[in-house]
């Protein structure tokens, strides 16, 4: 019998694969369990367009990334520290720090773990971090950093 699988399942197929099972296999475990659907043109027909949709969400969401990141080239983050007398800084900027800044200043909702630059920055000046925004679009935001009072 052929099937759609609904789910991935081990060591028959993954999701959205269409497969041959033995009929026994399929009416009695595959089906019954909402692993799979048997094959027939309505089937085939939400099947297609069920992946047409999720290539239209996958383009959307690049089409995103691609105008968050053509605006976070323009954006130059100051964030003022404490430091001491040789301009080394008490503490350090964390990513989270960054991304609250983009967030609270800029309105940008960028996850701290979807920064490549994985290190705190723990020196006065400029810097430049990447962001990969969805897969293949990646980012860049200026940060500086200042002594606070100054």
């Amino acid at each position: 019998m052929k099937v759609i699988l609904l789910k991935d399942v081990k060591k028959v197929g993954k999701k959205d694969q269409t497969i041959e099972v033995s009929d026994g296999y399929a009416t009695n475990y595959l089906i019954p369990n909402k692993l799979a659907v048997q094959v027939t043109k309505k089937s085939l027909e939400v099947l297609d367009s069920q992946k047409q949709l999720v290539i239209d969400n996958e383009a959307k969401a690049k089409e995103n990334a691609m105008k968050i990141a053509k605006q976070l080239e323009s954006i130059t983050l100051t964030i003022p520290m404490k430091c001491g007398k040789d301009g080394k800084l008490f503490g350090n900027v964390s990513l989270k720090r960054v991304e609250e800044e983009l967030t609270n200043t800029f309105h940008v909702e960028i996850d701290k773990r979807k920064f490549l630059d994985k290190g705190s920055l723990d020196n006065l000046g400029f810097f430049k971090l990447s962001i990969e925004l969805h897969k293949g679009v990646v980012g860049y935001v200026n940060v500086h950093v200042v002594e606070e009072g100054k």
